[in-house]
């Protein structure tokens, strides 16, 4: 009798509630409810301790204008910091519209430069409201000009990889290929915020920011995307047909 009332709750689970939408819903809200949070912190100041002993930790000893590691190690900072930029960003969002078109997924075009552009614009406003300055510790090993919270380059880079991400594992009919698509899409994301860090351009706490403000759009994305499919508005995701 326990196991069958357990199947029929699964059952009925199944029927009334979409448990994907559920999870994707709470990932949202404990990624906002984070993010108020952690901004809450850095308002009031007191992330800057913490802030400041990551940043030199960063750093070689007696000379705070090197970064810690070989030249090299410096070198793919940047490399790694330029996969955020507006340009790189640009180009990546419109090749994978390209992508969509190959496809003749002409509203999932358009909902991907919205999606993208509207996550672009948040983070915008967002360095405009806070107004925080840049870290003043150590030397920048990038040029910068805008404020620093939240991260606009990890903000940029979750919300573009990791929306894109999304969309292009929704066409995809095998679920490995789906991982291997997020799993890229989360790693450039990581790459840029920390490179971010390393540069000294940004305190971690901005990364982080950028990072919860970003996924949680794209997650936004995901379940409108998933709505507007069903609703015909959009085309529909390609279903797991192979092992």
């Amino acid at each position: 009798m326990k196991y069958q009332s357990i199947s029929t709750l699964i059952r009925w689970t199944r029927r009334h509630v979409e448990i994907t939408f559920l999870t994707l819903l709470s990932i949202i809200f404990a990624a906002v409810w984070a993010l108020v949070e952690l901004s809450e912190e850095v308002i009031e100041g007191s992330t800057r301790n913490l802030d400041s002993q990551i940043l030199l930790l960063l750093r070689t000893p007696g000379d705070l204008s090197d970064p810690i590691g070989p030249m090299w190690l410096e070198e793919m900072g940047r490399d790694f910091t330029a996969l955020g930029g507006v340009g790189v960003l640009t180009l990546t969002t419109l090749v994978v519209s390209v992508f969509f078109l190959l496809l003749q997924r002409w509203k999932s075009t358009i909902y991907i430069l919205v999606a993208v552009g509207g996550g672009i614009l948040i983070s915008g406003v967002a360095k405009e409201f806070f107004d925080r300055p840049r870290p003043d510790l150590v030397p920048h090993g990038s040029i910068v000009h805008t404020a620093s919270f939240p991260s606009g380059h990890s903000m940029m880079a979750a919300v573009a990889y990791l929306s894109l991400g999304v969309l292009i594992a929704r066409v995809q009919p095998r679920r490995v290929l789906k991982v291997y698509v997020m799993m890229v899409a989360v790693i450039l994301t990581i790459l840029v915020g920390v490179s971010r860090v390393y540069l000294g351009v940004h305190w971690p706490t901005d990364v982080a920011a950028g990072w919860l403000a970003g996924g949680a759009w794209a997650m936004i994305c995901l379940i409108v995307a998933r709505s507007l499919a069903r609703s015909g508005h959009i085309e529909k995701s390609a279903t797991e047909d192979h092992p």
